[in-house]
């Protein structure tokens, strides 16, 4: 994995952590204060996705 996936690999671990840690998991998952969090560790699930996707590519392209 290049250093530039590195990078955002960390940096989406990172975000999904945080918001991990600001749901208030004693209410429902899917309230109004948790529904901001959730939707953005999903996008960042995504973000994980798409650099997995984007660095399979690179390999791809690559002439050996």
């Amino acid at each position: 994995m290049q250093k530039f996936y590195k990078v955002f690999f960390i940096l989406f671990i990172v975000f999904i952590a945080i918001n991990l840690y600001a749901v208030d998991w004693q209410t429902d998952v899917l309230s109004e204060d948790n529904l901001k969090f959730i939707f953005s560790a999903a996008a960042a699930i995504i973000g994980l996705i798409i650099v997995f996707v984007m660095n399979t590519w690179s390999k791809i392209g690559v002439k050996k």
